[in-house]
Order: C-alpha cells, then structure tokens, then sequence
C-alpha cells in the first residue's frame, strides 16, 4: 500500500476541510439539525467483565461496552470519526483475529455497520472518515465508505502501512485495500488545551485534533464544542472507561500487554486527559469504548448540541 508524503497530505487535508459546502453531503432532512454537534452510531457491543475495565471492578458482573462511530456536523459539513464495526466485520475477524484472542476480544451480533444506518437515514455519502488509531475495532468500516478520503494521523501511517493479523494491530483485511484513499494528517506545533500538537480542522476552534500517543504510535483524539458551547473530547482507547481515568489507572495488564504499543507512554496519555478534565471541568470526556457515558449522550439520529 503506498502511503502519499506528508507535507502534500497535510496540504490535502486543509483543502479537503475547508471545501466548499455545496460539495458536501446533507441528510435529506435537514431541518432541526445542529450547527456544530454529533451524533454517535452504535454499531455493536459486548458485554465484559467490569474488572478488566475498571480497578478494583468485579469479575462477576459485567458491563457493556461499545463499538462506536462518531458522526461530527460542522455547518454544511459531515464526517466520521472511527468507523465501528463494519459491514465485512465477520470476515475480517475470520482473516485477522487470532484464534488465541477470540475468547477475549468478540463483538455481539448481529452488527449495525454506520453506513448502513446512514444510509437508511437518508445521508448522502460520508466524504471524509478520520480513524483515531487503526485497530481492528476502529476501522471495520473503513471499507464501507469507498466515496470518503480516510484519513489518520500521520504517525500512524507507518503502522496501516504494515497492517498484520493480530488482536492489537491494524489488519490488512480492512486497511490494505487499493481502493482506499488514505490521506496523513500532520498535527502542527500548537498548542490546544495543554496538548503541544493540534490540528484545527475548521480553522474556528470547534472541531481540534491532538497528539495521544501510546496505546499507538499515532494515536489522536478530537475536541469538538458543540452549539452550547459545551466542549466534548473523544480520546479514543487511550482509557477504556471514565471510572479508570478517574483513578489514573491501566487497562487491566493483560489487555494492554497487547493492545497498547507502549503502555508508560499511555500512562502518561492517562495523566494527560486527567489534567485537562481538571483545569475544564465542564469538559466531557467520551472514551470510543464506554457504555454508560454514551448512553447518557443518546444515539444516532439524536444529536447533541
């Protein structure tokens, strides 16, 4: 797969985000939707037991957590943060999963891809899909968007580049194809939020990708401030849980053996999503996996604004 340089890319990626609205895709019914806001498309669960998400958590009872899609509006504008789990999810996890890892890491059935959700909904194509890091879980449904320019960060690159099979990997089964049009996304030295690395996508502040490295090389996360004025961060699978950023606390160390790249260097993503929900507590934190905080926030078509 031939991954394009960087600095064309990010000069890509700027005319792609400012283009113009009449390019972009609109739902048939328009009326009522927010300016700035997003809508969650759930795509599947699976239910685990609470002590490998949360410290101290029970073995016994266990809880949900989700497959996630991020449908972000900005004006006229519409994108895809991660994909969830997509159409050809049960073939790619057949191809790529081990078979050691199957007990651990499952999805329920049967799958709701996002495109097909948005498509009953009456959207136009998706023209752009940001993955936050390239895990198996995350970009399913790359595939199922063959209209969008899919874009990670550009220090994740390296690692789509060399998809492989496995339970912690980005699998060539969902990102190799040739017909995907993979485009890096260069994070400049700017400051937001106590973050030193930041993209503006919009170039007004409402929708802001930063640097999360750890859990993988180029892992981001999204600041996206609503119509209210109320300032949502999506970190990805830099924690799987609130309650455990709350504690400071790893994934249980089984799971981030394999999942995370380097597991200090998450720690420290850890701490980092720690301060930043102190200095504005009126931040609300969305980890890509967890149950309760986004069934508080609704799902696709509800909208929040």
């Amino acid at each position: 797969m031939k991954i394009p340089s960087a600095i064309p890319s990010f000069l890509l990626a700027v005319a792609i985000f400012t283009s113009a609205a009449s390019a972009q895709p609109v739902p048939a019914a328009t009326q009522g939707l927010p300016q700035v806001g997003f809508s969650i498309i759930k795509t599947s669960q699976v239910a685990v037991a609470e002590r490998l998400l949360l410290p101290g958590g029970s073995l016994s009872k266990k809880i949900n957590t989700n497959f996630s899609a991020f449908l972000i509006k900005h004006k006229q504008d519409y994108l895809l943060f991660d994909t969830g789990l997509g159409a050809n999810i049960e073939a790619q996890y057949a191809q790529d999963m081990p078979y050691w890892a199957r007990a651990f890491f499952t999805f329920d059935k049967p799958v709701r891809p996002a495109r097909k959700q948005l498509d009953d909904a009456g959207f136009a194509p998706v023209q752009k899909v940001i993955v936050s890091h390239g895990h198996w879980d995350h970009a399913s449904g790359v595939e199922d968007f063959p209209e969008a320019q899919i874009f990670a960060s550009a220090d994740e690159m390296p690692t789509i580049a060399h998809a492989k099979s496995g339970a912690g990997s980005a699998w060539p089964s969902q990102v190799a194809g040739n017909g995907i049009r993979w485009a890096p996304l260069v994070l400049q030295p700017i400051a937001h939020k106590g973050y030193a690395r930041s993209l503006d996508l919009f170039k007004d502040g409402s929708v802001v990708l930063v640097a999360m490295p750890g859990h993988t090389a180029g892992s981001i996360g999204m600041f996206v401030t609503v119509d209210s004025g109320k300032c949502y961060f999506f970190i990805g699978d830099v924690a799987w849980k609130t309650g455990a950023l709350q504690e400071g606390a790893p994934k249980f160390w089984a799971a981030s053996v394999v999942v995370d790249r380097n597991r200090d260097q998450t720690l420290r993503s850890v701490e980092q999503v720690r301060d930043v929900a102190q200095k504005y507590p009126d931040l609300v934190v969305v980890p890509a996996h967890d149950g309760a905080v986004q069934d508080a926030l609704g799902y696709f078509p509800s909208w929040v604004r």
